[in-house]
């Protein structure tokens, strides 16, 4: 492998991309660079602001200015200085990401920060477009995904857990709303990319995907 390594791990929501690649960044001693929470970051932005999330000039300003980083060692995502972590994890947050990420000149701002990272540090990086567009030559290059039901199930998991209340028949709507937005938008549209491991979740735990990508990894370094 090169000296810096890229580990890519798209697919749709609730796929387990954040808890696996987090996981899998930690056992590898690379920086966790949860690209998802960019772009919610950016409709936080938006929302406080009171931005149309059809504005794309304004959007796309918001994401060029906006200082996006990752606590190293730990899951805490900062805008402008200020922990975000819980705010952008919001409900209302996963439909206004998905919607600012459809304008190019936004996910362009996202990408160029995306890739500066990348250039100082080994990185497991997830999102939907890691390994189609952003390092498309990336050493590892992995797909999960899971049955729409599944994901509605843990989604509702997760936020019971937070105490919101939520209904898993709507949740599962959204999820399925999200996935056609997000795999028929024009600019970076959610694939498969050439090469990628693709790992149904569906029925694995996040230490069984862990061990799987790590196995990936692990064949790579030796090529």
């Amino acid at each position: 492998m090169t000296d810096r390594v890229v580990v890519a791990i798209d697919g749709p929501a609730g796929a387990g991309k954040s808890t696996v690649a987090r996981r899998t960044a930690g056992a590898l001693g690379f920086t966790y660079i949860d690209t998802g929470a960019m772009y919610r970051a950016v409709a936080l932005l938006a929302l406080r602001s009171g931005t149309d999330l059809s504005d794309a000039p304004r959007l796309e300003e918001l994401a060029r200015n906006a200082r996006i980083g990752f606590e190293p060692g730990t899951s805490r995502v900062l805008l402008d200085g200020e922990n975000v972590s819980a705010a952008i994890r919001a409900p209302e947050l996963s439909s206004a990401a998905s919607k600012v990420s459809v304008f190019s000149g936004v996910r362009r701002e996202l990408v160029e920060k995306q890739r500066r990272t990348a250039e100082t540090q080994d990185v497991v990086m997830e999102g939907r477009d890691i390994g189609s567009v952003v390092f498309p030559n990336a050493q590892v290059k992995i797909y999960l995904d899971a049955d729409p039901a599944v994901r509605a199930g843990r989604r509702a998991r997760e936020l019971a857990a937070q105490g919101v209340a939520c209904e898993v028949g709507e949740i599962e709507r959204d999820i399925r709303e999200r996935d056609r937005r997000d795999s028929t938008r024009s600019d970076s549209p959610l694939v498969r990319a050439p090469g990628c491991i693709y790992i149904d979740t569906s029925s694995l735990d996040a230490d069984q995907v862990v061990q799987a990508i790590l196995a990936v990894v692990q064949e790579r370094a030796r090529e």
